[in-house]
């Protein structure tokens, strides 16, 4: 072991030691957390409206403080905009993060605290390093620089004194001087607005660092990466980076991106380690790499409680860490130092196991199909494409899913099906082979999608819609929303974006 590497090894060992104590007691950690935040918020204009007090009961809590989605809480986003203190925190709010979420969505405006940035968002990025070091005492990978992408908008004023922007903006632009000193690229490149500039001066700097590790959002990076590789004219990152040995990311589902990240980095030691942050807080860290499976992170001064997602709307059945089971897909809901109260943030889990409490990310609560009864989240779709890939050597770059409904099937005014659309990387020898084997995977890991595929008795077999690569990224391009945290919607239960996709593909046939 190398003498930074010890260096490491002792410096992340208390909170190691903490980790540990989380996994050992978690309701207790999560008690703790509870009591610590409704004393704080007891002393807000949210607190006083809801009649909070130290002490409170859970019980008389989550009579009293209402389950709160974006609409719901966004007054109180204004009144802090405003100008207006301790509404949701009794300390400052430092930051609005500007979440957009899926293409075309409206905009929202979460709140920030310097106590939260401290509590969550920072502390996040620093326990991957502290579970790394420990899964590979003689790693590599913070033996050089790490490479972030970061936001594609600069930090811009809201009002008079808080200023906005994207997560990852502000993440960087709050990076310490000396963690600053091991990331590339520089924070003027970093914050650039314009993507394609931001990666074109990335192309220009990057391949001459000693670059061992990156981190977010899979989709961009990939961008970035391909474009890299262009740049330097060599045959894998590999020869531009040699002692690249780390992919940290987070943000969306890496299995579609699986097979190009591997083709970009041949290499049996290129690690790939998951995490679930977002705007509203840092969740959960995979405690190996090559697994969506994540620890959920209980001492993060956040207090976590659950609503099934077949209960959608009957808040009676939310219930708290101990209330959970095992493959039931929930809701995630949270109270947080960033003046987040029962906050339903719109994302969904499954917990794999209570001993310690791990869970994989499962989609969105307004992204998924049940056009027909067949109840898609984006996990399904997602391992379907990954089966269907695998089973005919394709690699999918992009895709969409929306349902044709009943009555715009000719011939079949009872029966729908799913349109899929999708860019490759890599394409299928045969298309039709190709959604073949994505129906059968459809059906493997969705028992109801496979009981109304059964004898078509009300799906009929999918279709899937080509589109050239690049069209995902030039419709964003000519939308003025390419890159940063913007996702494309992998699923919708209306097919306005899958319209609007295909028109686009066909309005712009040949011009990329």
């Amino acid at each position: 072991m190398n003498v930074v590497n010890k260096f490491l090894s002792l410096y992340f060992a208390p909170r190691i030691s903490a980790i540990e104590h989380f996994k050992r007691e978690p309701h207790k950690v999560q008690w703790k957390q509870y009591a610590k935040l409704v004393e704080a918020g007891a002393k807000t204009a949210i607190g006083r409206e809801k009649g909070l007090y130290k002490g409170m009961p859970y019980s008389e809590f989550r009579k009293r403080m209402p389950v709160m989605e974006y609409a719901d809480f966004a007054p109180y986003s204004d009144r802090i905009r405003q100008g207006e203190k301790s509404v949701t925190w009794p300390r400052p709010v430092g930051w609005f993060c500007k979440s957009s979420g899926t293409t075309g969505s409206v905009s929202k405006f979460i709140p920030l605290t310097k106590q939260g940035l401290k509590d969550s968002h920072m502390r996040g990025p620093l326990d991957v390093a502290a579970i790394y070091t420990k899964l590979y005492p003689n790693g590599k990978a913070f033996l050089g620089r790490m490479l972030t992408l970061g936001g594609s908008k600069k930090l811009e004023k809201s009002g008079d004194t808080i200023p906005v922007g994207d997560l990852s903006s502000v993440l960087i632009d709050n990076t310490p001087a000396i963690g600053s000193r091991f990331r590339t690229p520089s924070k003027d490149i970093a914050l650039l607005a314009d993507f394609d500039e931001k990666v074109q001066r990335i192309c220009q700097t990057a391949p001459a660092q000693d670059v061992r590790a990156f981190s977010g959002v899979p989709s961009w990076n990939l961008v970035m990466m391909q474009r890299i590789l262009e740049y330097t004219g060599k045959d894998n990152l590999l020869e531009v980076w040699p002692n690249m040995e780390l992919f940290v990311h987070g943000g969306m589902s890496f299995k579609p991106y699986k097979a190009q990240y591997q083709r970009l980095f041949p290499s049996e030691n290129m690690k790939y380690l998951e995490t679930y942050n977002a705007s509203e807080g840092f969740f959960g860290i995979a405690e190996e790499p090559y697994t969506d499976e994540m620890l959920l992170m209980l001492d993060y001064n956040c207090f976590y409680e659950f609503l099934p997602t077949d209960a959608l709307g009957d808040y009676s059945k939310v219930v708290p860490l101990e209330g959970v089971e095992v493959g039931k897909n929930y809701a995630l809901i949270i109270t947080s130092s960033n003046g987040l109260w029962r906050y339903l943030i719109g994302d969904t889990i499954s917990f794999t196991q209570t001993t310690p409490y791990k869970f994989r990310f499962t989609g969105r609560t307004k992204l998924f199909v049940n056009a027909f009864g067949e109840e898609v989240i984006i996990d399904n779709a997602e391992s379907a494409i990954e089966m269907a890939s695998k089973a005919t050597g394709a690699e999918v770059k992009e895709f969409t899913m929306a349902p044709i409904f009943m009555g715009d099937i000719e011939g079949h005014n009872a029966k729908g099906a799913h349109e899929w659309v999708i860019s490759f990387y890599r394409e299928p020898e045969s298309v039709e082979q190709f959604t073949i084997e994505l129906d059968n995977a459809m059906q493997q890991v969705n028992s109801d999608y496979a009981v109304k595929r059964n004898n078509n008795f009300t799906l009929l077999m999918p279709t899937v819609t080509v589109v050239k690569r690049g069209t995902f990224e030039e419709l964003l391009r000519k939308e003025g929303r390419l890159g940063g945290q913007i996702k494309i919607p992998r699923l919708s239960g209306e097919r306005t974006y899958v319209e609007k996709l295909k028109a686009f593909a066909k309005e712009h046939e040949g011009e990329y």
